[in-house]
């Protein structure tokens, strides 16, 4: 048996119809209850459903051989995972973003956004000094009442910030989800995992 963390969330159903055209049992991903782990119907994979923050720790601790992941969790935490592959569902962009209007911004705004980390890097490679602010939700707020001058979230469609007087500036990262694997797993377990990995591999050519 092999064990592959799940994020809870919209993104189950997505993945649900990945592993199906993969040829594997989705049903797992179906059920609606409140168990965090299940078993596939062959017995071949047990799946956590996890917070997806949390999939990358289970996957890199070893409590879990395989894991699906955004690719904005695992830049933000730089956790030492294989990345086998690109699913290529879940697409969505990381960005700077600023209010509306002719608001002067200063020489050094102040950033607000979960993911520290990344902003700093990116404000780095720009040249460009930032004042990083951590905050953990409604990161659209934080211009709006005078916390942050700029914001770095996710966007999918831009609605959320344009519903609240903001527009995208540049983009920072372009993120899906990625099968991503413990390193010793991988190796070690390579007759149980391999099949897995190359059944997603075929679904996403």
């Amino acid at each position: 048996m092999i064990t592959v963390a799940v994020p809870k969330g919209r993104i189950l159903a997505k993945l649900g119809g990945l592993l199906e055209r993969a040829g594997l049992d989705a049903s797992p991903l179906r059920q609606e209850d409140r168990r965090l782990s299940r078993d596939s119907d062959d017995g071949g994979v047990r799946y956590l459903f996890l917070k997806p923050d949390d999939v990358p720790t289970y996957v890199e601790y070893g409590a879990a051989d395989l894991g699906f992941c955004g690719r904005d969790v695992l830049d933000e935490r730089g956790y030492d995972l294989y990345r086998p592959l690109d699913l290529g569902v879940g697409r969505c962009r990381m960005v700077v973003a600023r209010p509306d209007g002719c608001r002067e911004i200063p020489d050094v705004p102040r950033v607000a956004t979960k993911f520290a980390k990344v902003a700093e890097r990116h404000f780095a490679a720009r040249g460009a000094q930032a004042e990083i602010v951590y905050v953990g939700g409604s990161v659209e707020l934080a211009p709006l009442v005078g916390l942050a001058d700029l914001i770095v979230d996710l966007v999918e469609s831009g609605a959320t910030l344009r519903e609240n007087h903001l527009h995208e500036v540049e983009t920072v990262l372009e993120v899906s989800t990625l099968l991503v694997a413990n390193r010793a797993a991988y190796k070690l377990k390579a007759r149980e995992v391999a099949p897995y990995v190359d059944a997603l591999r075929r679904a996403t050519e």
